[in-house]
């Protein structure tokens, strides 16, 4: 069984180590099996495209690269800041993340 992540798709995560450090961006993809995930705007790279039907013309595109889940966290939805994640039972009794800094939940 594969382990929990503390970030989902959607979340808008912080990165804080490698060379996008200091920046934001929202979770496009989470692949649990090598714990990575694909965050909008980081971690770029320009991949060399072939003339296709989808782009005609082919040459240099820039796309975003998975990038490891230990140089992410979750960002605070009250105040901005990183965070880190708990898990707790809420008043109808599910399970939900919320945020260590502020105890606000995270949706």
């Amino acid at each position: 069984m594969q382990k929990k992540l503390h970030i989902k798709k959607g979340d808008t995560v912080a990165v804080i180590a490698g060379e996008s450090k200091g920046q934001q961006g929202r979770v496009l993809e989470v692949f649990r099996k090598n714990n990575r995930a694909i965050v909008e705007g980081i971690n770029m790279i320009s991949k060399h495209t072939k003339p296709n039907a989808k782009n005609p013309q082919g040459g240099i595109v820039k796309q975003e690269a998975p990038i490891h889940i230990s140089n992410l966290m979750v960002v605070d939805p009250s105040s901005g800041n990183a965070t880190r994640i708990g898990r707790r039972l809420n008043d109808k009794n599910k399970l939900v993340r919320y945020a260590k800094k502020s105890g606000e939940e995270i949706k």
